[in-house]
């Protein structure tokens, strides 16, 4: 099994899509759009062989919860991004251009070294080596 691509339902699209291109290096295709549907996507490409879709549709409303809350179903995005010293570069970036960490950067119990952020939209971003 290979994953192709995981989507994400945004508030503002272009922002999301900002965000993904600056910090993780990806590659934003041209914005589809499907005005009779109210929907607006972009896949972003570059990022470790699968693709992330940021999706947007005005009926579809964000669920207000604290930023560091957690609940059943989606988790993460993890990155990778090679080395102990890139994981700690770009968490201290994140965190000056005012994005929040989580956690980290830190070994954990199992082995990884990482850091967790929140994207613009308050998703959990996990960054490993």
């Amino acid at each position: 099994m290979q994953i192709n691509h995981v989507a994400i339902w945004t508030e503002d699209i272009e922002t999301m899509k900002d965000f993904y291109k600056t910090y993780f290096s990806s590659t934003p295709n041209k914005r589809y759009s499907n005005a009779a549907r109210g929907f607006s996507s972009y896949f972003l490409s570059g990022i470790a062989g699968a693709r992330l879709e940021l999706m947007h549709r005005q009926d579809v409303k964000a669920v207000k919860v604290a930023r560091s809350a957690e609940w059943i179903g989606f988790a993460h995005l993890a990155f990778s991004v090679g080395s102990r010293e890139r994981v700690e570069a770009l968490t201290a970036r994140l965190k000056a251009d005012g994005y929040q960490v989580v956690d980290g950067p830190r070994l954990t119990g199992d082995g990884y070294y990482e850091s967790v952020v929140l994207d613009p939209e308050n998703n959990r971003i996990e960054i490993t080596v």
